[in-house]
C-alpha cells in the first residue's frame, strides 16, 4: 500500500489508532491495546524531535508488533521553545517547575492528528502513554487534559455527532514506570527495541544523564528487570 494512503477496515473488529513514540510507555501501551483485542494502527509524529532515533525505536517496535507504522510530517521547530525542538541544552538534573524538555501543545497536536486518523479508520480508540505518575510534570500527561481532549473529540468528530463516541485510551495514566515495565514485560515487550533518552545519539545509544534516563533506569531498578538499555560509552547512569 502507498504509505500516503489510508486503508479502511471493513470488519467488525475494533479499531485502534496508537500513538508510537518508540519509547517505553508507548510500546507498552501498543502490547496493551492488542492484548484487549484491539486492531492497532500505530502512528509517530516526525516533529522534529532532536532524538530523531525513536522514529527508528518506533518502526522496530510497530513491526515486532506485526503491524505497520504510519509516520506523519510536523515540524515544530519551526515554533521552538523546547530543548526537544530548539537550540536549547537539554538539562541533566533535574530542577524545580516543568523542565525545558517539555514540547509546547505537542500531547494536543499528536492526539488531534490521531483523531483525523481514527475518523477516516472509522475506528473508535485513541491510545496514548501518558502517565501522571513517574513522569516530568508536563501539563499534558494529566488526567484533566485528557478528560477535556476526549470530551473536545467527541464534539468535533462525524462520527461522535452519528453516535459513535470516541475513547482516548490511557492505561498507564495512573502507573509507576516500575509498575509499566512489570506490565510490559509480562506482555513480551523487548524494551530493547525502545529509546526514551532526549539527546540519544544516532545509533539510539543513551546518555545516561538526562531526567528521560533516569526515570527510566529507576524504573528498571524499582521493578527488579535488568536493564537492556544501550548506554553510550562513559554514559553513567543513575537510578
Amino acid at each position: 500500500m502507498n504509505p500516503s494512503q489510508t486503508q479502511v477496515p471493513d470488519d467488525n473488529q475494533e479499531h485502534a489508532v496508537v500513538l508510537l513514540s518508540g519509547g517505553l510507555d508507548s510500546a507498552t501501551v501498543l502490547a496493551m491495546a492488542q492484548a484487549q483485542g484491539l486492531v492497532c494502527h500505530p502512528l509517530a509524529v516526525d516533529y522534529g524531535q532532536r532524538h530523531r532515533s525513536e522514529l527508528e525505536a518506533a518502526q522496530r517496535v510497530a513491526a515486532a508488533a506485526g503491524t505497520e507504522l504510519k509516520v506523519l510530517q510536523l515540524d515544530l521547530r519551526a515554533i521552538g521553545g523546547s530543548a526537544l525542538t530548539d537550540d536549547i541544552d537539554v538539562p541533566e538534573q533535574a530542577g524545580a517547575g516543568i523542565p525545558v524538555t517539555y514540547v509546547p501543545a505537542r500531547n494536543t497536536v499528536m492526539l488531534s492528528l490521531a483523531l483525523g486518523y481514527a475518523e477516516v479508520l472509522d475506528a473508535g480508540v485513541i491510545a496514548i502513554g501518558v502517565n501522571a505518575v513517574d513522569y516530568s510534570g508536563y501539563p499534558d500527561c494529566r488526567p484533566e487534559f485528557i478528560e477535556a481532549f476526549e470530551a473536545t473529540a467527541n464534539l468535533a468528530t462525524r462520527a461522535a455527532v452519528e453516535g459513535r463516541r470516541l475513547q482516548v485510551l490511557t492505561p498507564l495514566i495512573h502507573l509507576s514506570k516500575a509498575e509499566i515495565i512489570r506490565a510490559g514485560t509480562g506482555l513480551g515487550v523487548d524494551y530493547a527495541l525502545t529509546v526514551s533518552c532526549y539527546q540519544a545519539d544516532e545509533d539510539g545509544r543513551a546518555c545516561g544523564r538526562c531526567d528521560s534516563c533516569r526515570i527510566r533506569r529507576a524504573g528498571f531498578d524499582a521493578a527488579g528487570v535488568a536493564d537492556p538499555t544501550r548506554y553510550r560509552a562513559g554514559a553513567s547512569p543513575t537510578g
